[in-house]
């Protein structure tokens, strides 16, 4: 069995529905191309450099018109799309949320756990960081994909988590904020996040000036399938069952591993 999967990226900006005509080109293109799944960026929908209230003061709930224009898009292009959204919520706050979109309705959704407090940024002024939880999973092809967002990759008992609940393929929207070394951390910890669950990884990016691009797909091995650089664009990949099957027998680690990750504070 096989699944063709496409990371976009792009650059959002606070203009709402900008952002939404790029997304919808940009699933157009992509199934176009023969994409099953495309995976879009954290904050798809609106994004300033600097966190502000013009998060919250945009926001909306999951039944919204800017998720409900994203499912006619699925829907149209008849593929599955995993996109990040700034969520309203109840306490003038807002959640920092994925939506994964398939036959016409919200199939599953993640709401980040750890915001990104760090680097001179401070996420938690305007959003709440969700408990850890049972991960919604998506089914595609005979592929289970697990959500998890940007600077939840630094911290490995996140993916843990999605492959112990059945995930061989992770996708990760993200806004990578750019700085010293962090396209170096970035590309580092997608290969590990790869390599040591024996996992696919679609890793999607906003670009300047508040991403760092270098979108990528990564098989089992961290290999990359799709790569992106710096500019707008779409990248797409096979993903093979049979490779899965291939790296888990000559790297049996999560079988052989002695410890297991329990979700908690």
């Amino acid at each position: 069995m096989t699944l063709t999967a496409a990371i976009a990226q792009f650059a959002p900006t606070e203009d709402k529905a900008a952002n939404l005509d790029v997304m919808v080109g940009l699933i157009r293109d992509a199934a176009e191309r023969g994409a099953e799944l495309v995976v879009l960026p954290e904050y798809s929908v609106f994004t300033v450099p600097s966190m502000d209230d013009r998060f919250v003061e945009t926001a909306e709930p999951l039944n919204g018109p800017s998720v409900t224009r994203l499912v006619d898009a699925a829907t149209e292009s008849k593929v599955t799309v995993i996109a990040g959204v700034n969520e309203s919520a109840a306490d003038g706050r807002i959640h920092n949320t994925l939506v994964g979109i398939q036959d016409g309705t919200i199939a599953a959704v993640y709401r980040k756990v750890h915001l990104y407090d760090a680097f001179g940024y401070k996420e938690s002024d305007r959003v709440i960081a969700a408990d850890p939880s049972t991960p919604e999973l998506l089914q595609l092809n005979g592929f289970t994909i697990g959500m998890q967002t940007c600077y939840d990759l630094r911290f490995p008992e996140t993916s843990r988590t999605l492959v112990d609940a059945g995930a061989d393929v992770i996708a990760l929207p993200a806004e990578w904020v750019p700085g010293p070394l962090k396209e170096y951390h970035w590309n580092t910890l997608l290969r590990a996040r790869a390599i040591e669950n024996t996992v696919y990884v679609l890793a999607a990016d906003q670009i300047a000036p508040a991403g760092s691009g270098n979108s990528v797909i990564l098989d089992p091995m961290g290999i990359p399938l799709a790569a992106l650089g710096e500019a707008q664009g779409i990248g797409i990949a096979r993903l093979e069952r049979e490779r899965l099957a291939a790296v888990r027998a000559v790297n049996p680690a999560l079988t052989l591993r002695r410890y297991r990750v329990t979700p908690g504070a």
